[in-house]
């Protein structure tokens, strides 16, 4: 439980800290605590695709010691390591949930876009919220349904109203 409540706390500050490199070592840090607490539940689809996406955020931190085209097979080497996973670890149709929300965040990280990590926050919420209500991890579910909600409102605030108001000024 104690494990869950960390990946839980983690994830919703990377979610609200607006620094990419900041946001990304958050959720690194969730990453961990989300494996750990995957593998007591007996989720291991979620469990090994934590332990990837721990390296893949901690790879993302460092973009710029990459040059493009290693960053592009980055990506698509984790996208690939995802479905084999899923794959790997199949336990029918609800292994795809984490598997589509890991892709998409992988994505979504892999940007420098702050607005496409409060985006695959949203996606996250939704997707890892409905494959936890399969294993019953309740604290996760309200977890993942806060990070949701928190992602809309990240979203709505430092994306959307933020372009209205600049509009409004511009106009």
């Amino acid at each position: 439980m104690i494990f869950s409540v960390l990946a839980f706390v983690a994830l919703i500050v990377s979610i609200c800290i607006k620094e990419r490199k900041k946001s990304l070592i958050v959720q690194s840090i969730n990453c961990l605590f989300e494996a750990i607490y995957d593998f007591i539940i007996y989720a291991y689809t979620g469990a090994i695709l934590s332990v990837i996406n721990f390296i893949r955020t901690f790879l993302f931190i460092n973009k710029s010691k990459f040059n493009k085209t290693i960053y592009l097979l980055i990506l698509l080497f984790f996208e690939s390591i995802i479905i084999i996973n899923c794959l790997l670890t199949w336990n029918g149709f609800i292994s795809l949930l984490p598997t589509i929300g890991s892709m998409i965040r992988t994505y979504c990280l892999w940007q420098s876009n702050m607005k496409l990590v409060r985006i695959s926050g949203i996606t996250t919420g939704i997707l890892y919220g409905s494959y936890y209500i399969y294993y019953n991890s309740w604290f996760m579910v309200l977890g993942d349904f806060i990070l949701l909600v928190t992602g809309i409102y990240a979203l709505w605030k430092n994306d959307i109203r933020r372009r209205n108001q600049d509009e409004i000024i511009c106009n």
